[in-house]
């Protein structure tokens, strides 16, 4: 190339399922039936009303134009309803919320808004690569904190607080958490909080998971003060089996969504106005429709736990979310050769737990968004 690219790339490499697709992308063309159970891509479809919305508003001649950056009033109010009555939150629509074109977009948005160069961010080990990525982007350190299972995968406030942390601006945390599946509650984030105030930083809780086998519903904005040093991320992509549409929200303090709208408005002019009529009416699903949703998983979940068996994983039976996070026998040296193994002998795909960190090296992920029967026909093959 007779030109560089800029400094910062080279402190990321492209995101890893990226590669693996493509990997698996040329497998399938060369005929290989490769079962993917690494991505958590909800394969159910959102809510009938959801569709439909989305087909009437987009066949009217007037939804078609640019449209606010902070969106729709109707959809500020469905995200603020739909947190007061499961999250038991109180959000003002008009400057607590800004609806996102995904949350992953948002972890970016944040970054630039509140990370300078030089500035450290607390980051999961293991945990969600992006945190790490966009960090890396915007010029800021990544300072990794361990979450271990001998701690039920729970940060050590008391470990931190022996730290240097005066440099510290930004706290990343996910709960209920990826790739884990540890449940997240008021006691945890009450701590968390406290910690944030204490040490005068940002608390970023991303929080896409609450509804996906689970009714515990926690928000870290239900603790007291949280406003004044946290925000919380959240999405449609797993709750509203929506992914593909790119629909999340950013909620905090009026002055912290002031500052992330100055980043996102010079990023996008706005959501499609029928996508964000059609979440207007995802956000409004009864309860009932998260439980047949539920349903579903409840049953893929026993079969990759058997799956788990297969490969002599240990793991807990409480996790919550898209995954299964199991534990490989100490016999296998290496996780990364054992899943590219089971890759090319089996064709199946499954998720190693190092790309989410050191301490994810001995575990591996597998998703529950594959049909009963691909998930039954996976476990034959690693059986055999």
């Amino acid at each position: 190339m007779k030109v560089k690219p800029a400094d910062r790339t080279s402190n990321v490499q492209e995101y890893y399922f990226s590669q693996k697709l493509a990997q698996i992308d040329k497998m399938r063309r060369e005929g290989a039936d490769i079962i993917n159970l690494g991505i958590g891509s909800p394969d159910q479809p959102p809510s009938e009303n959801t569709i439909t919305s989305l087909i009437t508003e987009a066949k009217k001649p007037t939804s078609h134009g640019y449209q606010s950056y902070t969106g729709i009033p109707a959809l500020r109010k469905a995200f603020a309803d739909w947190y007061k009555k499961y999250f038991h939150v109180e959000l003002n629509p008009d400057n607590e919320i800004l609806p996102l074109m995904g949350s992953k977009e948002g972890i970016m948005h944040i970054s630039m808004a509140f990370v300078n160069p030089g500035d450290e961010v607390l980051v999961p080990d293991p945990g969600y690569p992006t945190y790490s990525s966009v960090t890396n982007l915007v010029g800021g350190i990544v300072r990794k904190y361990d979450l271990e299972e001998k701690r039920g995968w729970l940060p050590d406030l008391e470990t931190l607080e022996n730290s240097d942390l005066t440099r510290v601006k930004v706290m990343w945390v996910n709960y209920p958490n990826m790739p884990t599946g540890t449940k997240g509650s008021i006691v945890l984030f009450e701590k968390l909080v406290a910690f944030s105030l204490k040490h005068s930083l940002l608390l970023c809780n991303d929080n896409p998971y609450s509804f996906i086998l689970n009714k515990e519903y926690h928000s870290l904005l239900a603790v007291d003060g949280a406003k004044e040093t946290a925000l919380e991320l959240n999405s449609l992509s797993k709750s509203q089996n929506m992914a593909g549409w790119r629909i999340g929200m950013v909620a905090g303090h009026s002055g912290y969504i002031k500052n992330v709208l100055k980043v996102k408005s010079n990023m996008d002019s706005g959501m499609f106005l029928p996508m964000q009529m059609a979440a207007v009416e995802a956000l409004n699903n009864p309860d009932s429709w998260y439980d047949t949703v539920n349903s579903v998983y409840i049953r893929r979940r026993k079969i990759v736990e058997k799956i788990m068996d297969v490969l002599n994983c240990k793991y807990d039976k409480t996790q919550v979310g898209l995954f299964v996070w199991g534990r490989i026998p100490e016999k296998i040296i290496k996780c990364e050769m054992y899943i590219e193994d089971i890759l090319n002998k089996t064709h199946v795909f499954i998720t190693p737990g190092f790309i989410f960190g050191e301490n994810g090296e001995r575990y591996i992920r597998i998703s529950l968004c594959a049909n009963e029967k691909r998930l039954m026909e996976a476990k034959e093959r690693l059986k055999q």
